[in-house]
């Protein structure tokens, strides 16, 4: 069988040493559209050393860890990366990430679920330094057509959001070049920089990162409705549902609760078609 579970599960996490500083994560920022209007008090807080803070989606590209095509290396997993898809992503914040540091990053499979036709692994990272812990990030990813092996469901999707309009929406511009900026933060691969091979995966042309999406849609919440306050995020997860192609608009739509924000993402130029779904932000 591709995927053993239990044995993916039983393998001794791999740890590596992490290291950033206020050139990642300015470069981070920029990736995700920070910087317009270049002079604006707000936008400063992303792009200008001396009053850096930084987006708790970082750590989604801090250092190197174990990745998802790491994490499909792991002993018990031999699966074919054609089927694979990045199904979901949540953040655990156990304190602000700070603009300068050095962590050890420890990854692992933490479950596998059987979906029927898929089967899902979580894929998560720990990350710590010398004053303790810093982040958990779950990557949830889907492997096509390894499923029904009987293992346990793992939890549904979210409810959705509330049955009434949105308490805030935005939108926010993908620019052109915004996937080739998003790639220098770690993630080369060409589905989003070559249009040859985003042909070859079945796409007219190059399509944007899911977590450049995911990292814009923390920053929108952040910008809105927490105040452009970074450390009142305490977890922010989502589902991926859709494709943005660089170029568009993401229609951002949140619902405000007590300690939660609710939000939904859409493109704009494809009829709202579904981009993000289910996307949660805990905060203070």
């Amino acid at each position: 069988m591709p995927i053993d579970a239990a044995k993916a599960i039983a393998a001794e996490p791999r740890s590596t040493e992490i290291s950033w500083d206020h050139k990642d994560i300015q470069l981070y920022h920029l990736g995700l559209g920070a910087g317009v209007p270049a002079t604006d008090p707000d936008e400063l807080r992303y792009t200008f050393e001396s009053r850096l803070h930084v987006l708790p989606s970082f750590a989604t590209v801090a250092g190197a860890g174990m990745g998802v095509v790491g994490g499909l290396s792991a002993p018990g997993i031999d699966v074919d990366l054609a089927a694979v898809l990045h199904g979901g992503q949540s953040i655990t914040l156990h304190r602000p990430i700070p603009v300068r540091g050095r962590a050890t990053s420890t990854s692992r499979v933490a479950a596998v679920h059987d979906k029927g036709k898929a089967a899902v692994l979580v894929l998560r990272t720990e990350a710590a330094d010398g004053d303790g812990p810093l982040w958990t990030s779950d990557a949830q990813i889907f492997v096509r057509g390894e499923g029904g092996f009987g293992g346990e469901r793992g939890p549904s999707a979210g409810g959705g959001q509330p049955d009434r309009e949105p308490d805030r929406t935005v939108e926010r511009p993908v620019r052109e070049d915004q996937a080739l900026l998003y790639r220098l933060s770690g993630d080369w691969n060409p589905l989003h920089a070559d249009p040859e091979f985003a042909k070859l995966a079945g796409f007219d042309r190059p399509i944007l990162h899911g977590l450049c999406t995911y990292g814009m849609t923390l920053k929108a919440i952040v910008d809105t409705v927490l105040g452009g306050d970074v450390t009142r995020v305490r977890s922010y997860g989502t589902r991926f549902a859709g494709v943005v192609f660089p170029g568009e608009t993401l229609r951002i739509r949140m619902w405000a609760g007590e300690g939660r924000v609710g939000a939904t993402v859409t493109a704009v130029e494809r009829d709202d078609a579904p981009v993000l779904s289910d996307t949660v932000v805990d905060h203070t």
